[in-house]
């Protein structure tokens, strides 16, 4: 990252998988509650600030599919704005790395790099929690992504504690399919009864398990994403002779963890060319975490 008394250049927006994810029940509201153990990765978006005079919110890259009104970044900047009455602007340039509707969090990341980001731009100095707060309103992934850490999530994904994980080499596959979060949840069959777990039955298999992510628990999703999408099960399928895996979020992201990243890239080399992918290293810590206090 580049810093300087007007602009942050170089921001990464960190993609996350969901280690497993059960859902619960649904609430009164209409959400779904969920369990989940969130992992950041290396990888992601980089985002690009520079600090207007004129108290202006812009995007000055386009993204396909994504009109600036629509945009989390953008979102974020006049939410921020909006609640601390700031008189500064903002023009956010991003570089989109991650494939969109891939359960990778990319959008709710670059939504949280921004109001972190920002924080420290705009000289507001709030606090994580103020911010967490702020970014639920943008999206249930959100929160997650400006509290920084690897972590066990519940809720709607809000109530977050932090898990201390193993240092891993992962290889996400991506289908060229867009698999939409709101049509997944709104699916009958979608299983919305798992047993609630804790964090102390994910920490007791997970940190004495040999074989993972099939190590422990599920994706509840997955098998909706599978019947609806060929080209998912075709990627599971592919994996069934290389190495665990499972699916992140409402998909269409494939992943497996190796213990280093020649393992990874080796298995990597082995997929046919229609697919997306990437070997990432995991990471314990947002880089914008010190952003926040």
């Amino acid at each position: 990252m580049i810093e300087t008394n007007d602009s942050l250049r170089d921001c990464l927006a960190p993609a996350k998988l969901n280690l497993f994810l059960h859902i619960t029940g649904r609430r009164p509201d209409g959400y779904h509650a969920l369990q989940t153990v969130f992992q950041l990765l290396d990888w992601g978006d980089s985002l690009h600030f520079t600090r207007r005079d004129d108290g202006r919110v812009t995007r000055s890259t386009d993204v396909s599919g994504v009109p600036p009104e629509h945009d989390l970044t953008v979102r974020a900047a006049l939410l921020l704005k909006h609640h601390t009455g700031t008189a500064e602007g903002v023009d956010i340039e991003i570089d989109k790395r991650l494939p969109m509707g891939a359960g990778l969090g990319g959008g709710s990341s670059d939504a949280a790099t921004t109001l972190l980001a920002l924080n420290r731009l705009w000289k507001l100095d709030l606090p994580r929690a103020e911010l967490q707060a702020l970014a639920l309103k943008l999206g249930a992934d959100v929160p997650f992504f400006v509290f920084g850490k690897n972590a066990f999530a519940e809720g709607v994904g809000e109530a977050l504690e932090t898990v201390q994980l193993p240092a891993r080499y992962f290889l996400v596959v991506t289908p060229r399919v867009h698999v939409p979060t709101a049509a997944i949840f709104s699916e009958k069959s979608l299983t919305r009864d798992s047993k609630p777990l804790t964090i102390t039955d994910f920490l007791a298999q997970h940190s004495c398990s040999a074989e993972w992510p099939d190590s422990f628990g599920r994706n509840d999703m997955q098998q909706v994403v599978v019947g609806k999408y060929a080209e998912v099960a075709q990627v599971l399928g592919w994996f069934d002779n290389i190495a665990p895996a499972r699916m992140t979020g409402s998909g269409a992201s494939v992943f497996a963890a190796f213990r280093n990243r020649d393992e990874a890239e080796a298995a990597q080399a082995k997929l046919p060319s229609e697919w997306n992918s990437a070997v990432t290293a995991s990471l314990d810590t947002h880089p914008l975490f010190a952003f926040a206090s």
